[in-house]
């Protein structure tokens, strides 16, 4: 094995290139180390067609010269194929070294020619008073100007006040008085928006009653608060029904690097303040009343809705632990606290924006 080290390599010039200058480097017994390419180089090829068009003339040096440097090629790739058993490790090092200069020059270009306008937040502004609801991430995500705008008071009560109606039902906290206050307003306005925007309304109107596989959104999450309520009976049902309901924080959301997210101006933090932003309900509307036991401030291990036993129905069942289950971890069903609900006609899990979301005080 030769000693690797710093070697020079043979640099040619196309002003002072001629027929003497073209060694036996360039050739078939061409080092590696040396010659690093396998093309011949343009100088040396330049100073060959110069000195046969001298010497023979132009017209009739034209199929001479194509073959003088095709030959010159074919004899240079023979080299670099002999090379590459000579020393393959060198020839691994030399074509990564030319691949990161290549990747830092091309980055350096696209930093020079990435220029462009930054237009004041005032344009950005009358803007945003055109967009739909459903187009506000698109629009944030322009600039950082375009974000800003969004994190103010002001847009987010040009967007209540463009689609309030007033015969909208509408809760007492999503009234316009209520909207005023700065603190959640941006949790208040989208949710009176699925009250009001009539494509948000029939997002939520097509969600089906029972899900067609079981969701896997509420595993790891922690129970804050469990609860149950009689449904009164109505025209088309004569029997009763009973809701139960639970209600799940979503553990680990901040701890991985794929929940961070830009944080708003200090100004309209309260404008952006939600404490049901990692929340989720669990609502499942069962025939008639069953027992279960405490499992609020445990977290939710299983989770699965499958057939009853009368055919008819739906049966859901819930396992609680008392630990989170640590990740890349898995834990069998036994232990724990168990929930079965069966029948069940209905189940749902709904976000915070969701109309039927029990939301809090501030929201």
């Amino acid at each position: 094995m030769p000693k690797k080290g710093n070697r020079k390599r043979l640099k040619f010039k196309a002003g002072d290139v001629c027929s003497e200058s073209v060694t036996v480097a360039d050739y078939a017994d061409a080092d590696p180390a040396v010659v690093k390419s396998g093309r011949v180089k343009k100088a040396v090829a330049n100073a060959v067609e110069k000195e046969v068009k001298l010497l023979c003339g132009l017209e009739a040096s034209q199929g001479a010269v194509e073959e003088v440097v095709s030959s010159a090629g074919s004899v240079q790739e023979d080299a670099l194929e002999s090379s590459d058993d000579l020393d393959p490790e060198e020839d691994g090092e030399n074509e990564s070294k030319a691949a990161r200069k290549k990747k830092h020059k091309r980055r350096k270009e696209c930093n020079e020619s990435s220029d462009g306008y930054e237009y004041p937040v005032d344009i950005w502004e009358v803007l945003a008073s055109y967009i739909r609801p459903e187009d506000v991430c698109r629009f944030a995500l322009i600039c950082r100007n375009a974000w800003t705008v969004t994190c103010t008071a002001a847009f987010w009560t040009r967007l209540y006040r463009r689609h309030y109606r007033i015969d909208a039902d509408l809760p007492f906290r999503l009234q316009p008085d209520c909207i005023d206050r700065m603190r959640c307003l941006r949790a208040r306005v989208i949710r009176s928006l699925f009250h009001l925007y009539e494509p948000f309304d029939l997002r939520v109107s097509k969600i089906p009653a029972l899900p067609e596989s079981t969701p896997t959104t509420l595993l790891n999450s922690k129970c804050l608060l469990a609860w149950y309520r009689k449904v009164p009976c109505s025209g088309t049902r004569p029997e009763a029904l009973w809701e139960f309901n639970f209600k799940f924080l979503k553990q680990g959301h901040g701890k991985n690097g794929c929940a961070k997210s830009l944080c708003a101006p200090r100004q309209y933090e309260d404008v952006h303040s939600n404490p049901d932003s990692d929340c989720y309900m669990l609502q499942v509307t069962t025939l008639n009343y069953i027992y279960t036991p405490v499992v609020m401030g445990m977290t939710l291990a299983l989770f699965t809705i499958n057939v009853s036993t009368d055919m008819r129905h739906h049966r859901v069942r819930l396992l609680f632990h008392d630990s989170p289950l640590q990740r890349g971890k898995k834990r069998g069903d036994q232990g724990g606290t168990l929930v079965v609900l069966d029948p069940v006609q209905s189940v749902r899990i709904m976000d915070w924006w969701h109309p039927q979301y029990p939301s809090s005080s501030d929201t």
